[in-house]
């Protein structure tokens, strides 16, 4: 592919954007929540495994554990017995019990609303404070990146880094705001459906004409 100016890159990527909207109007965290602090459990217990193996235990888990008070006074061996299946229990556990705890220690309890309260607490990185603020306070502070959306990102040049921070970076240059928490999700279901990691389906892609990618 020639060089892309930079408006020509943001031109493409609005297209891209519209598609994508359209092909997947109900596009959407596919994590089962009712509240930010499940949100924030669940995303945190969705390291390295599918959203699928963590709506599958989150029931028993926010029955036993519905709110920051409970989770905190949890017993370690309880919690990892529940979270087992999605991998890595002990340390999901460790982080999950120790985010309820930073949540009494800091904010009564309540799940905080900006990146800088976020970050620092157990199992909070910007990925997992991204998909927290979009979603369940619609706050559009930057762009979730996950392996869906770094690898949908390289295919389509809209970055040439594998750094996630990077990655964010050159995303929210292409897209506005208010498209942010969109995006994410639109890149996820498209990277799930059509856009595989080791045999994408170019032939059925909607945006294969826009993707220096494809095979077509």
């Amino acid at each position: 592919m020639p060089r892309e100016s930079k408006k020509a890159k943001r031109a493409r990527a609005q297209e891209v954007y519209e598609r994508l909207r359209g092909e997947y109007p109900d596009a959407h965290c596919e994590l089962n929540f009712t509240t930010p602090f499940e949100l924030a459990v669940a995303t945190i217990l969705s390291a390295q495994t599918t959203d699928e193996r963590v709506n599958m235990v989150t029931p028993a888990l926010f029955e036993r554990y519905p709110d920051a008070p409970a989770l905190a006074n949890a017993q370690q061996d309880d919690v990892e017995e529940l979270v087992r299946s999605t991998g890595f229990f002990r340390n999901k556990a460790r982080n999950i019990i120790g985010f309820a705890r930073g949540l009494m220690a800091e904010f009564d309890g309540e799940v905080p609303r900006t990146m800088d309260e976020l970050r620092p607490l157990a199992g909070v990185g910007r990925k997992t404070a991204n998909v927290i603020l979009g979603n369940a306070f619609g706050i559009d502070e930057g762009v979730v990146v996950d392996t869906h959306i770094k690898r949908l990102s390289n295919r389509l040049r809209f970055t040439r880094s594998d750094n996630p921070e990077k990655v964010e970076r050159d995303l929210m240059q292409l897209f506005e705001p208010e498209q942010w928490t969109m995006l994410a999700h639109l890149l996820i279901w498209h990277g799930r459906r059509v856009c595989d990691a080791r045999k994408p389906r170019c032939e059925a892609c909607l945006i294969a004409d826009l993707c220096p990618s494809s095979d077509l």
